[in-house]
């Protein structure tokens, strides 16, 4: 009985409460701005992705100029032509993805 309990123990999934950052290539100062508002949105709208990331999208067009695009889900994958330094994938509370970049 306790070597089951000991395998189930280490069978546990790691739910990450802080954003993991999986590929960028944005300056540190637009990194930055573009994780907090990502957590934010995803924070207040958790049970809406795609109004998450109309203000996600929203605010990056005002901050950094329009043509930004946001994906956020769970489940996904993808693949996108971007401007050089203006793309950022990462995952926040889990298994909730978020994709930003930019495409003129």
């Amino acid at each position: 009985m306790a070597d089951e309990e000991a395998g189930k123990e280490g069978e546990k999934k790691i739910v990450h409460v802080y954003p993991l950052v999986k590929h960028t290539d944005m300056n540190e100062e637009m990194r930055i701005e573009a994780i907090e508002l990502s957590i934010t949105a995803c924070e207040k709208y958790s049970s809406n992705y795609e109004h998450a990331a109309r203000i996600i999208k929203e605010n990056m067009d005002k901050k950094f100029g329009i043509y930004w695009h946001v994906v956020v889900g769970e489940g996904f994958g993808f693949e996108v032509s971007y401007e050089t330094e203006n793309i950022l994938y990462l995952f926040f509370a889990g298994n909730l993805a978020i994709v930003l970049w930019k495409c003129s």
